[in-house]
């Protein structure tokens, strides 16, 4: 089972809000998750990234490949 690190969308219509998931890579975007690790606000005036450093650094360590987008969140936290 390949596990990613990537964003499943929610909020109303042009009002989006993400989620930062562990999820299959086989599963669709708003599928089924494994665990929730943060959250995404591309409305708020700084693209509010919030993270639960510790669950993103123990799902790494257990091989989860993080999206494109999700690594650049990671970056700029530092993380990776």
């Amino acid at each position: 089972m390949g596990l990613t690190i990537r964003l499943t969308r929610t909020g109303a219509k042009k009002k989006p809000f993400y989620r930062v998931v562990v999820a299959d890579s086989r599963k669709p975007r708003d599928g089924r998750i494994v665990e929730q690790v943060g959250t995404y606000n591309p409305k708020a005036v700084d693209n509010k990234v919030t993270l639960k450093e510790d669950k993103v650094k123990y799902w790494l360590k257990q091989g989860a490949r993080p999206s494109l987008t999700v690594r650049s969140f990671l970056k700029v936290k530092g993380i990776e």
